[in-house]
């Protein structure tokens, strides 16, 4: 394991990037602005950002059409289309270090899962995206015998990609990599919170031979460039990871121009059931804790409500207190941090927020419940939880997006999912109990994109990723993402 001294070096002897890249080259904004990236870990200015407006985004636009429509990269050949996707997951390998810095810098997530976690698993997205762009097929229909016709998968055109700052790089990579499979020109907008590693992976695309205007990176503010990508009439797709507010602004703006297909993934208030036959208290207990605790609880999927059959619950909420008082805010890049700072004073105060919330409505706190590493002038918050907490209660409904636990008490196995699916959201949920049937019917009425069993968070890349009601529409991840980013077209030919 590294130090502490050598990540603040490398941190130190890094140039941060921060201007935008357009039609292959390296850009200030129009106007000239930029604004300041702050650090989370201690509250600083670590550099400034190209503040990208309708201007920059006009100009990406055509940068991208053009090069779709030239065919530089949608009409490649798709072993070299493979090679140069390769070839950026290469890069992003040999850099995997200074991508985990700027990561860790940007939002205050631990240096140890990025290192682990969010890179890796940002490499492996681009190489299997690289891998699987061939082995998308059409289909042959049934006709008459004096006709033939089939369909195939065309690219959308230009895909502007709105992504957020919990897992800056990861997201990006769920988005960039299926496109760019597909043949399409893609705008990537990060959070105006977390600009570095996208302005980064930019940089390592031309690297890697992408042509310029394949992949333009617009760091910015959503109410700027953000809405100006989504109401300009020469974008074809908006995939967009972020809140509910923003996805049904989306949806307006695609309206108010040219229909653009528009993809959500909205986040949830995702329930975590455990039954009294837990095949595994200690097991369930620990991941109950870290299912909503890991990142600072910035995660759309994070285990926020606890859902714990009478029989056990003084036990359980025992063995999870005992997880959690371990789980202990501290500098992001000390490898031994496990928990760092959250991605913003304003998402901290937010969360604070809440808690006050919850103390008010008398939910029962059993711990936590302050603002932490005060001294370091950075945004952290304890871990907290808050027992007895009722359905109809602010915190066991709305998303907090941090480090607050919401610890609800059922007696049946059927108020445990009529309280699940009690909610707007529909994104993940999970469930421990010994009883088949009781594992399969539970999954089956419980309205999530995606429910676990006897483990949170038990899927990977080769699963499809996204939800069902509020928590929006269209899939991340598995090779159902690529349809995502293509037209189906159908061809007749009369013999």
């Amino acid at each position: 394991m590294t130090s502490l001294a050598h990540f603040e070096a490398l941190a130190g002897s890094l140039k941060l990037p921060g201007e935008a890249v357009i039609d292959g080259k390296l850009r200030a904004s129009a106007s000239g602005k930029t604004f300041p990236n702050v650090t989370p870990r201690n509250g600083r200015v670590l550099n400034h950002i190209a503040q990208c407006d309708a201007a920059d985004v006009d100009a990406a636009v055509k940068s991208a059409r053009r090069a779709f429509d030239d065919g530089q990269w949608r009409k490649l050949h798709y072993r070299d289309k493979k090679r140069v996707l390769f070839k950026l997951a290469d890069l992003m390998r040999r850099d995997a270090e200074q991508l985990a810095v700027l990561e860790s810098l940007d939002v205050g997530k631990p240096i140890t899962d990025a290192l682990k976690v969010d890179i890796p698993g940002s490499i492996r997205t681009v190489a299997y995206y690289a891998e699987a762009l061939d082995k998308i097929y059409g289909e042959v229909g049934p006709e008459a015998p004096d006709r033939f016709s089939f369909a195939v998968h065309e690219p959308l055109g230009v895909v502007a990609a709105i992504v957020p700052w919990n897992f800056p790089l990861l997201m990006a990579m769920w988005k960039i990599a299926p496109a760019l499979a597909m043949g399409n020109s893609v705008i990537l907008k990060p959070a105006e919170q977390s600009p570095l590693t996208a302005l980064k992976i930019g940089e390592l695309a031309l690297e890697a031979g992408l042509p310029p205007g394949v992949l333009n990176v617009l760091p910015g503010f959503g109410a700027e460039a953000g809405k100006a990508l989504a109401l300009h009439g020469d974008v074809d797709m908006i995939a967009f990871t972020g809140s509910g507010a923003v996805g049904k602004l989306l949806m307006q703006y695609s309206g108010q121009s040219n229909l653009k297909r528009v993809s959500l993934e909205l986040g949830g208030k995702s329930p975590h059931i455990i039954f009294a036959d837990c095949p595994d208290l200690d097991k369930a207990a620990t991941q109950a804790a870290w299912g909503i605790f890991y990142n600072s609880g910035q995660v759309c999927t994070a285990g926020s409500r606890l859902l714990v059959q009478q029989d056990i619950a003084d036990q359980f909420v025992d063995r999870l207190l005992a997880v959690a008082r371990k789980i202990v805010a501290g500098d992001p890049l000390e490898p031994a941090t496990t928990t760092g700072s959250m991605a913003s004073e304003e998402q901290m105060k937010t969360a604070l927020r809440y808690i006050e919330t919850a103390k008010r409505e008398g939910d029962a706190l059993a711990l936590g419940g302050n603002r932490a590493r005060t001294d370091s002038g950075g945004f952290y918050v304890e871990p907290t939880v808050f027992d007895r907490v009722k359905p109809e209660n602010t915190l066991a409904r709305e998303e907090v997006f941090g480090p607050v636990l919401a610890v609800t008490r059922f007696k049946e196995a059927d108020d445990a999912i009529r309280i699940a699916n009690d909610t707007n959201y529909g994104l993940a949920a999970g469930l421990w109990t010994k009883d088949i049937s009781l594992a399969h019917r539970a999954a089956r009425e419980i309205r999530a994109g995606l429910v676990w069993i006897n483990g949170w968070d038990s899927c990977d890349l080769t699963m499809p990723f996204g939800g069902f009601k509020q928590s929006g529409f269209g899939r991340d991840r598995s090779l159902h993402a690529l349809h995502k980013y293509a037209d189906l077209k159908s061809v007749s030919i009369t013999l």
